[in-house]
């Protein structure tokens, strides 16, 4: 029998990844998303202990958050090439370091340089992750660790935002906020040294040549559109940044161009053009941008309106978070029975569901005694949206994966990690937005339900995007006879 994947598709020829392997990816995985929500709440600490203005303290994070996206792609092809593990320990490595030159900063420009480094490691460490389970999983082996990953996913922006109140109320050994980056070294280390024994390696099998053109003109691409998206509102959009986001269109459109040659030359694009041009690949992209935008548009508002508008502390509002972090994590665990069950309808499922925990939530904010919310009375909303969050994430990843061949795995996983971060920068800029505008003249708790609003409605087109994915059924995601291509059914998944 003969297929057009590579050789590591057919089941025989796979590595097979051990419940330690697994174990250890995830732990590379919840690194970096920590990391992304943790330092949020050091920022008023670093602050005045650094003596840095707030354009400064923007850039912690943005130079972080633009330099991971922006290397994404660039570390799934790399991995391709030179091996998943390679790049994986090297990220790994990476991550550790930066961590400890963050810990040690002694100003804040330094500070804002490692952490423009730490975003450079996590893009070489996280599209590892899902190429490797692409490449060494499969049928209902896959579908369970996609689920986990998208777990972790979710309950990371939770345990960031807990270990970081915990971390710089507890002040350890007078370390105050350096602790959220130092408590990183010993988890790289452990992670490093279970990756040395328990991953396995995988790579493309005819790995395609560098493509630098390309390269550059996705970094000036994203960088066009991330860069004012994070720091333009700060600065009151100054020219410069009106002038980057005019341009990012365009040098997409060169981007694109460029890709097309390559492709069609030599082979080696590092986006490959036809990648887009499945339609899989474009509805699975779909399904994501109102889930990821709705995401860290909520994380914004949320962590705005505990603190500000409800006068909670940093670890008080984090820990108001958990019954959103634990839902999360249960429902993620039940996606793959989910899809067993009700196949693309399942995605119709997820959005009702957290439809239904956004409107308790704007019914709890409008109708409760505001501004002295407990965290008990958001419970059951969050609760709620946890479920929804839960289940939507590990199907994102599962569809997008499924219509991506193991030879492009890691430039599809870097596709879909940069969708992602690129969201969360969006989500910010335009729900975050949306919301300090309106606080002014409506108040904060119908700010907060205008922007819930909004968020529906974005989970509404995604309800509707459901029965239109039901050919992912159940059948899709499990190894099963040829189809009348003559292509296994495995080669799908």
């Amino acid at each position: 029998m003969t297929t057009t994947t590579s050789p590591m598709t057919a089941a025989p020829s796979r590595a097979a990844l051990s419940p330690l392997g697994l174990f250890t990816l995830l732990l590379g995985t919840a690194l970096p998303m920590i990391d992304f929500f943790v330092v949020n709440v050091a920022l008023p600490t670093i602050e005045r202990d650094l003596h840095a203005p707030p354009a400064t303290l923007e850039m912690v994070v943005a130079g972080y958050a633009v330099a991971y996206a922006v290397l994404l792609v660039l570390g799934g092809r790399l991995g391709d090439s030179y091996g998943r593990r390679r790049l994986f320990l090297w990220g790994v490595a990476g991550f550790g370091l930066t961590s400890l030159a963050c810990g040690l900063a002694p100003g804040a420009w330094w500070l804002v340089a490692a952490r423009v480094a730490q975003g450079a490691a996590s893009a070489a460490l996280l599209p590892q992750v899902l190429a490797t389970l692409h490449a060494t999983t499969s049928g209902e082996r896959r579908a369970r660790a996609v689920a986990l990953y998208g777990s972790v996913g979710g309950v990371s922006v939770v345990l960031g935002q807990v270990l970081g109140g915990v971390l710089v109320a507890a002040d350890p050994a007078g370390t105050g906020w350096r602790a959220v980056f130092l408590v990183n070294v010993p988890v790289a280390v452990a992670a490093f040294g279970c990756a040395l024994r328990s991953v396995p390696d995988s790579r493309a099998e005819r790995p395609a040549r560098a493509d630098l053109a390309g390269t550059a003109l996705l970094a000036a691409a994203l960088t066009a559109l991330l860069l004012p998206l994070t720091e333009g509102r700060a600065a009151g959009w100054p020219v410069w940044s009106v002038r980057l986001l005019c341009a990012a269109p365009l040098i997409a459109v060169a981007f694109h161009v460029v890709e097309r040659r390559v492709e069609r030359t030599t082979g080696g694009a590092l986006l490959p053009p036809s990648l887009l041009a499945a339609g899989e690949v474009r509805r699975g992209l779909l399904l994501g941008l109102p889930v990821f935008v709705g995401f860290a548009g909520w994380m914004f508002v949320t962590a705005v309106t505990l603190q500000q508008g409800l006068g909670y502390g940093a670890l008080r509002a984090g820990l108001t978070l958990v019954p959103m972090g634990v839902a999360q994590f249960a429902a993620s665990m039940l996606a793959p029975r989910a899809v067993r069950r009700f196949g693309g309808r399942a995605v119709t499922l997820a959005a009702v569901v957290h439809i239904a925990g956004l409107a308790t939530l704007a019914a709890t904010a409008l109708l409760g005694p505001w501004p002295r919310l407990s965290p008990l009375a958001l419970a059951p909303g969050l609760a709620l949206c946890g479920v929804g969050q839960g289940l939507e994430l590990p199907l994102y990843f599962r569809f997008l994966l499924a219509a991506i061949p193991d030879r492009l795995a890691g430039a599809g996983s870097g596709l879909a990690a940069t969708l992602q971060q690129s969201c969360l920068a969006v989500g910010v800029a335009t729900l975050g937005s949306l919301f300090l505008s309106l606080v002014p003249g409506a108040g904060m708790r119908k700010a907060l339900a205008v922007v819930l609003a909004v968020q529906a409605a974005g989970l509404a087109a995604l309800a509707a995007l459901g029965p239109a994915r039901s050919a992912l059924g159940p059948t899709r995601s499990a190894p099963g006879p040829a189809r009348s291509s003559g292509r296994p059914a495995e080669d799908h998944v």
